[in-house]
């Protein structure tokens, strides 16, 4: 399985899921759902955002969600993350593991069911290993 850009993967405002970057278009982006692999097209104001751009807070500053991701795997291993009907102990349970020094007061429970969906996403239908700032440099350089 190929590894997941997380410049690429967006989260749009008010649908579910998470959408792979295809094309620009004329009013905004084409998009590709990770789950159904349909395309949709959105328009700029959507309320788009790369998973690449959010971060958590933590006592020390902010963890890219990428770094999030793997300390989740490393607790998780094989399994996934709680679903969105799990009780709001059992997503302070897993973030009190993987990310102890997670910022309480700014990173509500429902961040964590967010963050959890979005990595049961990657882990079922993309991959959890990710694109380096190196490698998409790398991939640039050769279609320059």
């Amino acid at each position: 399985m190929s590894k997941t850009d997380l410049a690429k993967t967006l989260s749009i405002r008010g649908q579910h899921g998470l959408f792979n970057y295809i094309a620009q278009s004329r009013t905004g982006a084409i998009v590709e759902s990770f789950e159904d692999k349909k395309r949709s097209n959105f328009s700029a104001n959507a309320g788009i955002t790369t998973l690449e751009d959010i971060s958590i807070y933590t006592s020390e500053g902010e963890m890219k969600l990428k770094e999030v991701f793997a300390k989740m795997h490393d607790v998780l291993k094989e399994a996934d993350a709680p679903g969105a009907k799990a009780a709001p102990a059992e997503f302070t349970a897993l973030f009190a593991k993987a990310v102890p020094n997670y910022d309480g007061e700014r990173f509500y429970t429902s961040h964590m069911k967010k963050v959890c969906e979005w990595y049961n996403q990657l882990k079922n239908y993309a991959s959890l290993d990710f694109v380096t700032d190196e490698e998409r440099e790398a991939e640039a350089q050769k279609e320059a």
